[in-house]
């Protein structure tokens, strides 16, 4: 068994089935997020490890680098593995390092799916996200725009990220919704309930910053003590743990790393343990 099957799979939109434990390829760019990474070579290297440990489900967006995630991704790996889910997203726009400015225009977002499509050379995008509601568009034009892409067969299914429970019924009344990406982690909550509604109604949640805020929290140090792990592989092993439809999508531009982070999905942390990390921000 591959390091990244020992999480058990999970199902998307229905006709997809991927391990669950992903690869964000985010942090294969450079200082920022922003242009080209110090190490081409290294970055690709980082993303073919995730492969060969068994992740055969990689989120991206057009706005790493911006273009540069996407690029490497296919340099790194096409032609691809036939089993290879490879999400990205689109709506945001980079006018600067450490700038990201919403975009949900539908003539952007067509743009952006085109050009997604060239960068990732796939005749289809098997996920393809609205990276963040972009309060300037109507929500509705927006993932009309992605029914649109759908419909022309550019897109297999529709994903959403940073919104609100409120938003994402919004989206739902125009369009199944297979997954959301929020920002989740052991420190940070607040898309607790957003994590629940996910669970309750069998969509994939991505969490993104997943090993974020760990610092010196006790209960999490004495699960890593006790298994002889780092704490960040303990804070992936809380999400898989926390719900049957997180997908942990932990990135890096190292390949040791990549191989720590996808060897957590081996990990088994107490129910004592499990519920110490739960209780932290209640």
């Amino acid at each position: 068994m591959s390091s990244a099957a020992a999480a058990g799979t999970i199902g998307i939109g229905g006709d997809m089935t991927v391990n669950r434990m992903g690869f964000g390829a985010m942090r294969i760019t450079g200082t920022g997020v922003w242009g080209p990474p110090p190490d081409r070579d290294r970055a690709k290297a980082a993303v073919r490890t995730a492969v060969d440990e068994g992740v055969n489900f990689i989120d991206t967006a057009d706005s790493y680098g911006p273009a540069v995630s996407e690029e490497l991704l296919a340099e790194a790996l096409h032609p691809y593995p036939a089993d290879l889910v490879i999400a990205t997203k689109g709506g945001i726009t980079r006018p600067g390092p450490g700038r990201w400015t919403p975009d949900g225009r539908p003539e952007h977002l067509r743009e952006a799916c085109e050009g997604s499509l060239r960068r990732l050379k796939l005749d289809q995008i098997p996920l393809y996200q609205l990276h963040r509601p972009d309060p300037k568009v109507p929500i509705a034009d927006s993932i009309g725009t992605l029914v649109e892409l759908r419909d022309e067969g550019k897109i297999r299914h529709i994903g959403v990220s940073n919104v609100t429970e409120g938003q994402l019924r919004e989206m739902q009344k125009l369009t199944p919704v297979v997954s959301v990406q929020n920002r989740y982690n052991l420190g940070d909550r607040s898309s607790e309930a957003m994590v629940d509604l996910c669970d309750s109604e069998s969509i994939v949640f991505l969490p993104w910053a997943p090993i974020q805020n760990i610092g010196g929290v006790p209960p999490v140090l004495n699960a890593a003590r006790r298994l002889g792990v780092d704490p960040r592989q303990v804070a992936l092993a809380w999400l898989l743990g926390r719900s049957s439809q997180i997908l942990p999508i932990p990135g890096s531009g190292s390949p040791e790393h990549v191989a720590a982070n996808v060897a957590a999905a081996s990990l088994e942390l107490t129910p004592d343990e499990s519920d110490a990390i739960l209780q932290l921000a209640q």
